[in-house]
């Protein structure tokens, strides 16, 4: 079922997660585990995240340089297979620019199809880590609206290469990510939107968040929209803090701010036990905030670890 039926179906605010794939040697019996204690919770879907090569360079005998791909973690095609199937779940593999051409593009979205996986969040993808700009892959997408393009040309039965159109069209439901405190490559925040509503227009059907900590942000982001014409559901991410380290690591990463009195309180904490305390606690009264506000889902950045969030949901479903 897409995304968007399950919010058109619901008569409350829903539960959602994003997971991601087990580290590279890891059985797929390590993401049920963190999965399973969700469950109960009811998703009626879970994001997958995707992660591109990296490259790692090794020294040769001759004293240059060769350049290596190293991939740690398995392909999301198939951890979304395997969730929908263990779980009966839907699930929302991400697609990203990154690393892929067009054809590898079009063969993932040929095999999501046939797996019977209905929906996809698109994305441009972050840049590898040892470039400071994205590259796109040769022959592949540089801009996550390219990448809509070609997801709804195929859901028309349009493929590439291809003169005719086919009935055996697909018919994904596509999410996009909007940023409450602006992507950080846009000059302002009125570009970013303007960038967003593109997106709208050339086909998404939802927009899943960035997390915040600040819900005014995700007020003002959502208002901001709004005047721009941007009328489908926009779904807040959310995370709860666990270790003190993300104070300055989640900042670096995502480019948002940490409101003063969290920042102050997880400071406060002697460790990590206490700093997810804290961060339980955030989480549980932005929730509920978000749930009177009548957001379609509350959904949450996992990272790997269940237990926070679970508290949280404990609090609010």
């Amino acid at each position: 079922m897409k995304v968007t039926d399950h919010f058109k179906n619901a008569d409350k605010t829903l539960f959602s997660l994003e997971v991601l794939p087990p580290q590279k040697g890891e059985s797929v019996k390590n993401l049920f585990d963190h999965i399973d204690p969700l469950m109960e919770f009811k998703p009626p879907f879970i994001d997958v995240t995707y992660h591109r090569e990296e490259y790692v360079y090794k020294k040769r005998e001759n004293g240059l340089l060769e350049k290596m791909t190293t991939r740690k973690r398995p392909g999301t095609v198939g951890i979304c297979a395997a969730i929908q199937n263990h779980y009966k779940v839907d699930t929302v593999p991400h697609l990203i620019c990154g690393g892929f051409t067009r054809e590898e593009t079009e063969n993932a979205l040929i095999d999501l199809h046939f797996l019977g996986i209905d929906n996809v969040l698109v994305l441009r993808g972050d840049c590898v880590k040892s470039e400071t700009r994205f590259t796109p892959e040769p022959g592949g997408h540089h801009y996550a609206t390219e990448l809509i393009e070609q997801v709804v040309n195929m859901n028309s039965g349009r493929y590439l290469d291809e003169e005719q159109t086919y009935k055996n069209s697909t018919d994904f439901c596509i999410g996009v990510a909007g940023y409450p405190e602006k992507h950080s490559e846009a000059p302002n925040m009125k570009a970013d939107i303007r960038w967003l509503k593109r997106k709208i227009e050339l086909g998404a059907d939802y927009i899943v968040t960035q997390m915040f900590f600040d819900n005014q942000k995700y007020f003002d982001f959502v208002r901001l929209c709004r005047e721009e014409g941007i009328d489908i559901p926009i779904i807040p991410g959310l995370k709860p803090f666990t270790t003190k380290s993300q104070l300055t690591l989640l900042p670096s990463m995502f480019h948002i701010d940490i409101p003063t009195e969290l920042a102050d309180a997880v400071e406060a904490c002697k460790d990590n036990k206490a700093v997810a305390q804290v961060g339980v606690e955030w989480a549980i009264q932005q929730s509920k905030e978000l749930v009177e506000f009548g957001v379609p889902s509350l959904h949450y950045y996992s990272m790997g670890k269940s237990e926070s969030v679970r508290k949280v949901a404990e609090a609010i479903f």
